[in-house]
């Protein structure tokens, strides 16, 4: 036969086998066991490369196309709607969205269909060494929570933060946009307020938090003198929330450590800026809603995993604790002489009607809640207040009346020391000599 014969590996190993049997150096069965065929499938093998030697081994579909391979004009069709609906999105989330325009295509073959079209690159990425952890058992023994600024709705829209929170036993994600990461938007996403809900109306109450030291989460100020003599570590706003509720905080020293909502935070800025893409959305309230109605649940549904023990670690809210108490922000305030208190550039005055009126100097919690009602509390109590309209004035010193200059005193003509000086007159020169001078003294 001439020109050039391509055989695979097996193939060659089968070519010396076979050479070997039209030899009778060796039998169909002991090829058989060599080649770990049955005897059957040696058998035709043999009666194949007596018939047309090297080229009967060769593999008959080699050359041709698959009988499952996909028309060429579906596919055309498919690398078209790609192109012009999802470029730039990934082969599995092609797929995802594909599949709701009426194409059925697995995502490898989508995948090698982008590459040879150039539409897809591989990425390969050197990941360094990591110690692996094991997961929580438990749903709600750890939740990893973070923040991630990005350009959610577009290269051209405005940044936002979304604040991303993933249980890390079974995977399972809660997240809220904002415009940065505060601890007004981090207590609403692990409480909930309304319009949104948050991890805790959803889920309940976790048994600890895994976050970054950022001062949102942890802080690193000294204690105050008050603390020291309470014996109590120096917390945030949303520290003392969590420390109301028994929640426990841990703190990361990097980013890999808490890899599982690092991986969650590139995973919604691939998927959730397309989809809020697709909805044409631009605006922070109706990306929430959009994440609470739709993209929330079907995020979960593909990507949670089960839990290794069925025992879930959420407690319930306590009966008759109202979390608006809980998730606000609080601060300490004397109360002045006049019974006024000032906080945040606002002058409150206490009224006389209260059970308990604070005495001045006595100290006083103000809280702010999430939905900016103010609240003035005394040992407990919540006091009755009226907002001033105004920075109250200080009472005007008493006008004194200015003294009139003073005179030089002059004796009178009668005055005792007028007498005395006149009988008793003072001889200048025995001044002089007394003061040990004379007159006429040398110079």
């Amino acid at each position: 036969m001439e020109g050039h014969l391509t055989m695979s590996k097996k193939e060659r190993a089968r070519l010396v086998v076979m050479a070997k049997v039209m030899k009778s150096e060796m039998k169909i069965s002991e090829a058989s066991e060599l080649l770990g065929l049955s005897y059957r499938q040696t058998f035709r093998i043999a009666k194949r490369y007596g018939a047309e030697g090297a080229v009967g081994l060769v593999h008959r579909s080699r050359g041709r196309a698959s009988n499952r391979a996909w028309d060429d004009g579906e596919k055309r069709k498919i690398l078209e709607r790609c192109s012009e609906r999802y470029a730039g999105y990934g082969p599995t989330f092609t797929v995802e969205k594909l599949e709701g325009d009426g194409y059925g295509v697995d995502h490898e073959t989508l995948r090698r269909w982008l590459i040879r079209e150039g539409l897809w690159q591989k990425r390969r990425r050197r990941k360094a060494h990591r110690q692996w952890r094991a997961r929580k058992e438990h749903f709600g023994e750890l939740v990893q929570m973070d923040g991630s600024p990005h350009h959610w709705f577009g290269p051209d829209g405005q940044t936002a933060c979304l604040l991303n929170m993933i249980d890390d036993a079974q995977g399972t994600v809660f997240a809220l946009l904002d415009r940065e990461e505060t601890t007004a938007i981090a207590m609403r996403a692990l409480w909930g307020c309304e319009p949104c809900e948050g991890w805790i109306e959803r889920y309940g109450i976790p048994k600890a938090l895994y976050v970054d030291f950022k001062n949102v989460y942890i802080t690193t100020r000294e204690p105050t003198i008050e603390e020291q003599l309470r014996g109590e570590d120096p917390l945030t706003q949303f520290g003392k929330a969590c420390k109301k509720l028994g929640i426990e905080i841990l703190g990361a020293h990097s980013p890999q450590a808490k890899g599982r909502v690092e991986r969650s935070n590139g995973v919604h800025q691939d998927r959730l800026v397309k989809e809020l893409q697709l909805a044409g959305i631009s605006d922070l309230n109706k990306a929430n809603a959009f994440l609470m109605e739709t993209y929330l649940d079907g995020h979960n549904k593909r990507f949670t995993v089960t839990a290794k023990s069925r025992v879930d670690f959420h407690r319930p809210v306590p009966k008759g604790l109202d979390l608006r108490t809980v998730f606000c922000i609080e601060e300490e305030r004397h109360v002045n002489n006049d019974w006024t208190v000032r906080f945040n550039n606002r002058y409150f005055q206490i009224l006389k009607e209260n059970d308990r009126l604070p005495r001045p100097g006595d100290k006083i919690t103000v809280s702010e809640w999430l939905d900016g009602s103010i609240h003035l509390l005394y040992k407990g109590c919540e006091l009755q207040y009226r907002v001033l309209p105004e920075r109250p004035e200080r009472p005007a010193p008493p006008k004194v009346r200015p003294s009139l200059p003073r005179k030089k005193p002059t004796p009178g003509p009668d005055h005792p020391w007028r007498q005395w000086q006149g009988q008793h007159k003072i001889n200048p020169v025995c001044v002089k000599e007394l003061a040990g001078g004379t007159k006429e003294s040398p110079r």
